[in-house]
């Protein structure tokens, strides 16, 4: 995946020169061998489209406490103490991208141009939820402005919005040519590595995507500017102008082909990863409470604790906040669950990894409903998830085979077991079951979503935490060094080098001056 991400962003990086040399020279002195204009857009799209992942097996992971590091010279489960990693970069080229379509003709320019609004919105979301109020309107603009000003976190937010509503617009646009003079309007299905070039796909995922950002913005529903509870019904309620994921196969996910690109776990590291790593608390003592076959997919059984390998009893993770030598010492006497060594280490390819979903979708829409927001059976889109979830893991209704390294064996050397799995005992449960559009059925909902973000989506999981307290983490001086979990990232020290006036007033205004992890910021308020 290295080698390929550097080779986009060299073409990134020509793009941008390209731009640079038409502004820097007249066309008295312009070599007439070089290109300086016309580079196809779609050349951006593979180094914009790469950027959006968060791979499995990061510190993400570790941090929405689905796994956890029992060794400290690989790494350790502690939450940051600094600064966020921002996405300038990837958004620049969104620039060079938008930069290039300009040059071309309408028809070849406009579904590079509505995309880039979709990239736009997604990198400065995603920024912000990280630190709060960022440059925005005065951003990305290079030398013409190297000390923009700063944009409130709510005007982030009213901008993504209607950089959203604007590319569902121009995509439908498009789509409805299209149906009538077929190829008018396409993408370049060489470089979309998610999608192919399908317009109808890509529209379907930024209005699910815009269904993540209401969610997200569950604090301010009050707020007549950003209409949560309107947009929300807007888009629910009429699918035939905000089209929206119906199955997994419309999932935005990043595909690993075994070749360029490589899952993060994988044979080629299992000697190293596969005991020093284990299963998080939080997430596998969910799954085992609830009796959710999800957990014999992701994990090994605790053979230390003496049940049988197909007990939900035998699938016990590590706190985070545990001490590593004593989580080390647990994992010594086999009694943690290890990652699951078949579904994980035994292929190159691995699993996809979401960056938006089906199954997230569906939990985000049960929410609305389940809050009011809008009319609807919660139940239905509540189980719909849950059932789109099993299918990706493989789960049936019936027989399942699931394997499991074999005790003190190499990769490879699986027992396998046949399960018996009922979704209707499994959903009959008390605290399975919906329990209605009321407080339980909330936490329920958020519960299977939390499980369902599994390895995937960045760090969704821990933004549902801070907005909601659900599911409970764990936290101890295994995972912080101030007995609490940070509620956002401090500001780059570059900005502050570079930006200081600015930066100074952003934290003054949303902070009281004080870049301090553990600040609310307006999103949670």
């Amino acid at each position: 995946m290295k080698s390929l991400k550097y080779k986009i962003a060299s073409l990134a990086i020509l793009a941008a020169s390209v731009s640079g040399c038409q502004k820097q020279f007249d066309s008295a002195v312009q070599n007439k061998n070089l290109p300086i204009s016309g580079l196809s857009p779609a050349l951006l799209l593979p180094n914009i489209e790469t950027s959006m992942l968060a791979p499995a097996f990061g510190q993400d992971e570790r941090e929405n406490q689905y796994t956890a590091c029992n060794y400290f010279y690989y790494g350790n489960n502690k939450y940051w103490t600094g600064s966020a990693s921002l996405d300038y970069t990837p958004l620049n080229n969104v620039v060079a991208m938008e930069n290039e379509a300009g040059v071309l003709t309408p028809t070849l320019a406009k579904p590079y141009l509505a995309l880039g609004k979709f990239f736009r919105a997604f990198y400065f979301v995603n920024m912000s939820l990280k630190v709060g109020d960022l440059p925005m309107s005065q951003a990305l603009q290079g030398l013409k402005n190297t000390t923009p000003v700063y944009d409130t976190q709510k005007q982030i937010f009213v901008n993504s919005l209607a950089l959203l509503e604007s590319a569902n617009k121009d995509l439908a646009d498009m789509i409805a040519v299209n149906k009538i003079t077929q190829g008018t309007y396409v993408v370049d299905s060489k470089y979309d590595f998610f999608y192919k070039g399908d317009l109808a796909k890509w529209q379907k995922v930024i209005n699910t995507y815009r269904l993540r950002v209401l969610i997200s913005l569950s604090k301010k529903t009050g707020d007549a500017d950003l209409n949560v509870k309107g947009q929300f019904a807007s888009i629910l309620n009429d699918p035939a102008k905000y089209p929206i994921m119906t199955s997994m196969n419309d999932n935005l996910q990043y595909i690993y082909d075994g070749v360029f690109t490589f899952y993060p776990n994988s044979s080629r590291n299992f000697g190293n990863d596969a005991t020093r790593y284990n299963m998080g608390a939080t997430y596998v003592n969910l799954l085992a409470s609830l009796k959710d076959l999800r957990v014999m997919k992701v994990a090994e059984p605790a053979r230390g604790l003496n049940h049988e390998d197909t007990d939900f009893e035998s699938f016990v993770g590590g706190a985070s906040s545990q001490d590593q030598s004593a989580m080390a010492g647990l994992v010594g006497k086999h009694l943690i669950s290890l990652i699951g060594r078949h579904r994980y280490y035994e292929t190159l390819t691995g699993e996809n990894t979401f960056i938006i979903s089906y199954p997230e979708m569906c939990f985000n829409i049960a929410e609305a409903i389940n809050q009011g927001w809008v009319a609807g059976d919660a139940e239905t889109w509540y189980k719909n998830g849950i059932f789109a979830d099993f299918d990706f893991y493989g789960v049936k209704d019936g027989a399942n085979a699931v394997y499991f390294q074999k005790d003190g064996g190499l990769l490879g050397e699986d027992v396998t077991y046949n399960v018996n799995f009922s979704y209707s005992d499994y959903y009959g449960q008390e605290k399975v079951k919906y329990a209605g559009n009321n407080v339980d059925g909330w936490k329920q909902i958020l519960i299977q979503k939390y499980l369902a973000f599994a390895r995937n989506s960045g760090l969704e999981a821990y933004y549902q935490w801070r907005r909601t307290g659900v599911p409970t983490f764990s936290v101890g001086a295994g995972n912080t060094d101030s007995g609490g979990i940070p509620l956002r990232f401090q500001y780059p020290t570059n900005e502050r080098s570079a930006n200081t006036a600015n930066y100074n007033a952003a934290v003054q205004s949303q902070y009281a001056g004080s870049d301090d992890i553990f600040q609310l910021m307006w999103i949670l308020k």
